[in-house]
């Protein structure tokens, strides 16, 4: 079905899905493993049946939807929580979430699925999300083939034995270690740029691993420019001339990487002031010249026009970088503004985008070279050593096949924060191996008895948990999952043994109100939510969803979401009360009313540039949180527990909150 030859690695997953083998791939970013899914979407919709393509995170799903669309047309669906696109097309573009939700909510209407396909399948092992996809693994129908396509990671054969046991049906594997386009590194360091490891270590590194600590002169500063300088450690104090060193410049090795002729390049950095900063920095080399300044500025105008957001202030001071041949990618900018880039890169007309990781995971944007601003990098605690398959996903967007002879990573080097052992780890140590993260949340415990009642156990032991832990850690973690159901049953969700109906009102409502399941459900039982009006309803649902920053500036609300927030905090030391006596961590999450006002102000009808300047939040995140809110809503108008007046007011609150920027369908619409 495709105009070129297949490699081995694909001819052989594609055999297997021929044959109506479940299959397991494991192949860097970049080898086609995409092709390998148009064939089981293919085989599945010329048998008459249908397929079902999961995807990690919403952008990756509406690329998705894109692509099948321009092929399939209106055999193409898409559901996301905030899109829902033809839902009974025979191929559907799913989170991985949706998914899940749809098979607790019932199975028939996947009757007649071939195939099911989880993309980033190696997201089983994300400390948040891991989760849903191990359940939605498990509650996959047997009649399904399952395709799962993952990075390059060590225990593919250990995934493909856990699905196939499960299943009870054959899983090939199919493992790809060559990279069609091969990556060269090169590394700066002391501000030159060495081509081979030999020389770094050498010359940046002065022949040691690591510079020892009673000899190390510098510390890592940045100024407003977002340049790096050295600074003495002590009053006094002069380095001996082998131990000095000099700051790495990033337009210094942006300039070599354009010399090269290594560009379009990807820029990574890990914290949106810095990708800002960067951009600032390179849009002052005159990187394009005058010829590409015009298309580039009259193509971004006319995406601009067809978005509908020529007005904004963040479109505008976009189109000064673009005019440059620079722009910048992150989670704080309006979904329609990242959209505009991608488009753009993908014309190869920009020359740079400074990006957080983010535009590595799926989004299929390849460059000729990738640059990584630091090596270390801030999840949970302080800033780490990213890790082996973090490094490869990112460096695995660099050559474009068919255009490149090769991807050229460049990764910017402080030996006084990476040993050179660690370095070559880095670059050519094994992948880490994925490991599960099965963490059931109440509405999962909830409707996991609702199927088997007291039979979790069997369930449990199915998990990739179970597959992968010992003994002990098998029994800590299924007394977990007791603990949850014993506090479910002590609040009343579940109804005593024998009743007709396995779960109460209160936990017939909570089953489809995943993650903020105890909180809602406490305030439906008080009859809380009826009583709360449009604004207030909103407010809440907001304050929910809402992850505010850690020392953030203080905020200000009003006296009635003082009383709210009063009303919340209440019941919610009630559950975390019940939940510390049984040793339940983490602990429910509880309401941050940040952004009661600039809610209260869009649920009015105000125009979003005046709703952003009261949320002190990114254009993007907040969007994003609006977004979340208009889930809880639908979640709440969809539940067969709520009132006839909560349903209505959820409605109508949905509506209000879900138009202009915030309305996800309407953005997808226009990108067809």
């Amino acid at each position: 079905m495709h105009p070129f030859p297949y490699d081995p690695f694909q001819t052989q997953a594609i055999d297997s899905i021929r044959r109506g083998v479940s299959v397991f791939v494991a192949a860097p970013t970049g080898a086609g493993k995409t092709v390998i899914a148009e064939v089981a979407v293919e085989e599945a919709l010329n048998s008459g049946g249908m397929a079902i393509y999961t995807a990690p995170i919403k952008a990756l799903s509406n690329q998705k939807f894109r692509d099948f669309h321009a092929k399939y047309g209106e055999k193409v669906g898409i559901l996301t929580g905030d899109v829902t696109l033809n839902p009974e097309a025979p191929l559907l573009i799913m989170t991985t979430e949706i998914y899940r939700n749809s098979l607790f909510e019932g199975g028939e209407r996947f009757a007649t699925c071939r195939w099911v396909i989880f993309d980033e399948v190696h997201y089983l092992d994300d400390p948040e999300r891991g989760t849903v996809w191990e359940e939605a693994l498990l509650l996959t129908p047997r009649e399904t083939e399952i395709l799962a396509l993952s990075a390059t990671i060590p225990n593919a054969v250990q995934l493909a034995a856990w699905i196939e046991k499960i299943h009870g049906r054959p899983v090939q594997v199919v493992q790809e270690s060559h990279r069609p386009v091969p990556l060269r590194f090169a590394f700066q360091c002391q501000d030159e740029l060495y081509l081979d490891m030999n020389r770094l270590k050498s010359e940046g590194y002065r022949g040691v691993d690591r510079p020892s600590a009673g000899v190390r002169p510098f510390q890592m500063r940045r100024h407003r420019g977002g340049r790096h300088f050295f600074k003495k450690r002590g009053a006094g104090f002069i380095p001996a001339p082998e131990h000095r060193g000099k700051p790495n410049r990033a337009d210094t090795l942006l300039k070599k990487v354009a010399g090269a002729g290594n560009l379009p390049c990807l820029y990574f950095a890990f914290s949106r002031k810095r990708v800002e900063e960067l951009a600032w920095e390179f849009a002052a080399m005159g990187l394009a010249d005058a010829e590409t300044q015009k298309k580039l500025l009259a193509r971004f105008d006319e995406l601009c026009r067809r978005y509908e957001i020529g007005h904004e202030r963040s479109a505008g001071a976009m189109r000064e970088l673009v005019a440059q041949g620079v722009a910048f990618h992150h989670a704080g900018l309006l979904p329609t503004l990242k959209e505009v880039v991608e488009v753009l890169f993908s014309t190869r007309l920009i020359k740079v985008i400074v990006t957080t990781e983010t535009f590595a995971l799926g989004v299929n944007m390849p460059a000729r070279s990738v640059v990584l601003d630091t090596l270390l990098k801030r999840s949970d605690g302080p800033r780490a050593l990213m890790r082996v398959r973090e490094l490869s996903q990112m460096a695995g967007r660099s050559g474009r096949r068919g255009l490149d002879e090769a991807g050229f990573v460049y990764l910017r080097v402080n030996p006084w924060e990476t040993t050179y052992p660690e370095l070559n780890n880095l670059i050519y140590g094994k992948p880490e191996q994925v490991s599960s993260r099965f963490n059931l949340t109440y509405a999962t415990v909830l409707n996991l008895y609702k199927s088997f009642q007291q039979e979790l156990l069997p369930f449990y032991q199915k998990t990739l948990h179970a597959h992968q832990s010992t003994t002990i850690q098998q029994r800590e973690a299924y007394s977990l999952i007791e603990r949850k159901l014993k506090l479910l049953r002590f609040l009343g969700y579940v109804n005593p043994p024998g009743t007709a109906e396995r779960l109460s009102a209160k936990g017939m409502f909570a089953v489809q109100i995943y993650g903020y399941e105890l909180f809602l459900s406490e305030l439906f039982e008080m009859g809380l939510l009826d009583e709360l009006n449009l604004v207030d309803l909103g407010a809440l649902l907001l304050a929910l969803v809402y992850e505010p920053r850690r020392f953030g500036p203080p905020v200000h609300v009003s006296r009635r979401v003082k009383e709210l927030a009063e009303k919340a905090n209440e019941i919610l030391a009630r559950i975390h009360k019940e939940e510390r006596s049984l040793r339940i961590y983490p602990l429910t999450k509880g309401p941050a009313f940040q952004l009661s006002a600039a809610v209260e102000r869009w649920i009015g009808g105000a125009t979003f540039d005046k709703v952003v300047e009261l949320a002190n939040v990114a254009e993007g995140e907040l969007i994003r949180y609006f977004r979340m809110t208009v889930q809880l809503c639908r979640a709440l108008e969809q539940s067969r527990a709520t009132s006839p007046s909560l349903r209505e007011k959820s409605r109508t609150l949905l509506h209000r909150i879900n138009r202009d920027q915030v309305d996800a369908e309407a953005e997808l619409r226009r990108s067809l």
